[in-house]
């Protein structure tokens, strides 16, 4: 029998966007699929409008806001899929992505093999979205996935994957204490207890970058922090079950170096707790060098207003950006 794909959904406040990301599940190519869809407690009408969708093949659920983690875990426990397709709300996959995966996965024969995809980034119009590969478009054994993941500070959204249930099942459940990075996380843990990533450039995803507000925008808070924490912990903490060796060691300082910034010098207790991180691997983080028109901000007016200055800068073109691909996704409509 042909395996049943779960397309699973975890929504929040995402009443702008999940309508097209339900039609994108729904146009796969793929014969056996089903869709479930989690509402963790929307305060707008993202419940609503999943509704509009519900049929013998797509479910849509609803529970009090508990987190994106916990979405997920109720979503693949309603699940019956042979193998499960992550899908967040605002995101998109091309109609033959399952397809072109489950070939390959058929093909490769072994349900611990991960399956990964080509993606792209956008913001409304999924014509501007540029396939720029990255050194994890291949196939890779999982400590050199990690490795590279780490130490060149590299990602694959959720939705690239393609995940066997007995695998999904072999990783274990999202963490619910993660409110930031919690897909990195997770997805390290599948890599380690896979036998390998197989990659398929013809599958394609759409990763929208959906601006502030969101679970993926980092916006300073005690929260965040607290999970971003985590997270690192947890990743350095993985790594090194597979391989305790200097190229390990390298990668999870390079790892932790770029993440420094987001804690100094305002969180003193996790910057001292970072360092001592980095001493377990053999060496100590050094505090990142500003570009030179933040350099001189910070002589003027310290480190911490510095940031602020940067955070709301990057914010402000965030912004100019997001208006411009609007305006130009407008008027495509209009022609």
């Amino acid at each position: 029998m042909t395996p049943l794909v779960s397309i699973l959904i975890p929504a929040y406040n995402a009443e702008r966007w999940i309508g097209d990301t339900i039609q994108s599940a729904l146009a796969q190519t793929w014969p056996r699929a089903e869709v479930i869809i989690v509402d963790d407690g929307s305060r707008d009408r993202t419940f609503q409008t999943a509704r509009q969708f519900a049929s013998k093949t797509v479910s849509v659920v609803t529970q009090e806001n508990q987190g994106a983690s916990a979405a997920r875990n109720r979503a693949f426990e309603l699940s019956q899929g042979d193998y499960v397709q992550w899908l967040d709300a605002d995101d998109l996959v091309a109609p033959d992505k399952i397809a072109r995966q489950m070939e390959a996965a058929e093909e490769v024969g072994s349900k611990r093999t991960l399956i990964s995809s080509a993606w792209a980034y956008f913001i409304y119009s999924q014509n501007r979205a540029e396939f720029v590969p990255t050194p994890l478009w291949c196939d890779l054994a999982p400590v050199e996935w990690l490795i590279r993941k780490m130490g060149q500070n590299l990602q694959m959204p959720p939705a690239t994957w393609l995940v066997s249930r007995e695998l999904t099942q072999s990783a274990g459940p999202w963490d619910t204490r993660l409110t930031f990075d919690d897909d990195g996380e997770y997805f390290c843990r599948a890599v380690r207890a896979s036998d390998g990533i197989r990659f398929i450039p013809e599958a394609r995803i759409f990763y929208r970058v959906s601006g502030p507000g969101t679970v993926s925008d980092f916006d300073q808070s005690e929260e965040k922090l607290a999970s971003l924490f985590l997270s690192m912990q947890l990743h350095v903490q993985y790594l090194r079950s597979l391989e305790d060796s200097e190229r390990i060691r390298a990668a999870c300082l390079s790892y932790l170096q770029r993440r420094l910034f987001r804690f100094y010098p305002e969180h003193k207790r996790l910057v001292d707790e970072l360092q001592q991180l980095a001493g377990s691997l053999g060496s100590r983080l050094e505090v990142s060098q500003l570009r030179w028109k933040y350099s001189l901000i910070q002589k003027l007016l310290g480190w911490k207003l510095t940031m602020r200055v940067r955070q709301h800068y990057n914010r402000s073109k965030s912004f100019l950006v997001r208006s411009i691909d609007k305006a130009l996704f407008c008027l495509e409509g209009t022609r």
